[in-house]
C-alpha cells in the first residue's frame, strides 16, 4: 500500500471507458489516482484536463515501476488483457479489468492462477452487477421471493457501433451474462450454449445475435443483442414459481416491478401430467424503491475493499472465466449452425469471500 492512507491507482487506457474510470478514481475517498497510462498521451491529458496534476505515462513498464501505484485499471482492447495484467501482477500490483476479463478461457486462466500465486487482487469490472437494481434482482432471488427460476429473457439492442475486432456477442453479450451469474445463486452455468447469428451488412461478423442456454433443473435462458436496431432496449425479464421481475434500465422512474402473476400447475399424479389442472394467478404488481447512486462509484468502492480485507471481490476472476467459456461456446456453437455446445463452466469455481 501507498504511504497515504488512500490506495495508490493508474488507469491504464485513456479511450472509450477509461475516462469513467478516471472521473470514478478521483471523486473516492479511498483511492488516490497517480497516474494514467496511454500510448496516446495527448488522449490521456485530455481525459485528466488541463489543471490536472496527475501523471501520463506512455510506457506501461514506467508506471509499474513507481512504488505509489499499487493497482491499476485497465480499460483497453480485451486482445491486451492478459499482457498487462500478468506483467502488472509479477510487480505485485493488483488488478481491475475492464469486461470480457480477456479474450480466452485459456488467457482469462492464466490471469486468475498469477493473481492467486501472487496474492493480489484480480477483479473484473463488471459494471452493472454494482447497479442498485442489479443487487437488488439479487437479493429478491436469494430471498427467494420469485420461486424457483423458470426463465429469463434478456433484450440488449440498439443502434450501437459495429466493432473492428469483435462481433456482437462479445461486445454486448458480457454485460447480460455477467448479471445472470451474479444473481443466480450457483452462479451462470448453463448445460448448454446455442448461438444464432446474423450479418446482414456483410460486415464479416454477427451484427445480430441470439443465445440459448438450457439452465439447470429445467429452466432457460435467453439473450438478444443487436448493433441495428433503431431503438434501445435494456430489459430482463425474470419469470419465477411465484413471481415475475421485469427489470427496464431504461426507466428511472421504475426500474423494476414485480408481478405477483404466473401460471400454477397442479398435479393429480406425479407419473401422470395429463391430470394436471392449469391455473392463472393475478396478484398485486409492486415496485422496490431504489437508492441512486452510480454503479462506478461501488465497484471503485469494491476494489479498494478487497485490496483492504485481502478478499475476493464480488465479481472475481472466476466470475469473469464463466463469461468468458460461455462467449466461447457462443463463438464455437456460430461454427456449427447454432447447435448446443457445452460451456464448461462447472469447472470454474467461485472463490472464496
Amino acid at each position: 500500500m501507498s504511504t497515504s492512507s488512500k490506495v495508490g491507482i493508474a488507469v491504464v487506457g485513456a479511450g472509450y471507458w477509461g475516462p469513467n474510470l478516471i472521473r470514478n478514481f478521483r471523486a473516492a475517498d479511498d483511492w488516490d489516482l497517480v497516474a494514467v497510462c496511454d500510448l496516446d498521451v495527448e488522449r490521456a491529458q485530455k481525459a485528466l484536463g488541463a489543471r490536472s496534476g496527475v501523471e501520463v505515462h506512455a510506457d506501461l513498464v514506467d508506471v509499474l515501476a513507481r512504488d505509489d501505484v499499487d493497482a491499476i485499471a485497465i480499460a483497453t482492447p480485451a486482445r491486451t488483457h492478459q499482457d498487462i495484467a500478468l506483467t502488472a501482477m509479477r510487480a505485485g500490483k493488483h488488478v481491475l479489468v475492464e469486461k470480457p476479463l480477456a479474450d480466452s478461457v485459456a488467457n482469462g486462466s492464466a490471469m486468475v492462477d498469477l493473481a492467486r500465486s501472487q496474492d493480489v487482487v484480480l477483479m473484473a469490472d463488471h459494471t452493472y452487477c454494482y447497479t442498485p437494481a442489479v443487487q437488488k434482482i439479487r437479493e429478491l432471488i436469494a430471498d427467494g421471493a420469485l420461486g424457483e427460476i423458470l426463465f429469463i429473457d434478456s433484450v440488449r439492442i440498439n443502434l450501437g457501433l459495429v466493432q473492428p475486432d469483435v462481433d456482437v456477442f462479445w461486445d454486448l453479450a458480457p454485460h447480460d451474462l455477467s448479471i445472470l451469474d451474479f444473481i443466480l445463486p450457483d452462479g451462470l452455468r448453463p448445460e448448454g450454449v446455442a448461438a444464432h447469428g446474423a450479418d446482414p451488412l456483410r460486415a464479416g461478423k454477427s451484427c445480430v445475435g441470439y443465445l440459448t442456454m438450457p439452465l439447470p433443473g429445467g429452466a432457460i435462458a435467453h439473450v438478444h443483442v443487436n448493433w441495428l436496431s433503431p431503438t434501445k432496449i435494456r430489459q430482463m425479464v425474470i419469470g419465477g414459481s411465484r413471481r415475475t421481475l421485469v427489470w427496464d434500465d431504461l426507466n428511472p422512474q421504475q426500474r423494476i416491478s414485480v408481478y405477483d402473476r404466473g401460471v400454477d400447475l397442479a398435479q393429480v399424479s406425479a407419473d401422470d401430467r395429463t391430470a394436471a389442472t392449469i391455473s392463472y394467478r393475478l396478484g398485486d404488481t409492486w415496485a422496490p424503491a431504489l437508492p441512486e447512486r452510480e454503479a462506478l462509484g461501488s465497484m471503485v468502492a469494491e476494489y479498494a475493499a478487497c485490496i483492504r480485507d485481502k478478499r475476493a471481490s464480488l465479481t472475481d476472476g472466476a466470475a469473469g472465466l464463466r463469461v468468458l467459456s460461455v462467449l466461447e461456446a457462443a463463438s464455437a456453437s456460430l461454427v456449427t449452425g447454432g447447435s448446443l455446445v457445452d460451456p464448461d463452466t462447472r469447472t470454474v469455481e467461485r472463490e472464496a469471500v
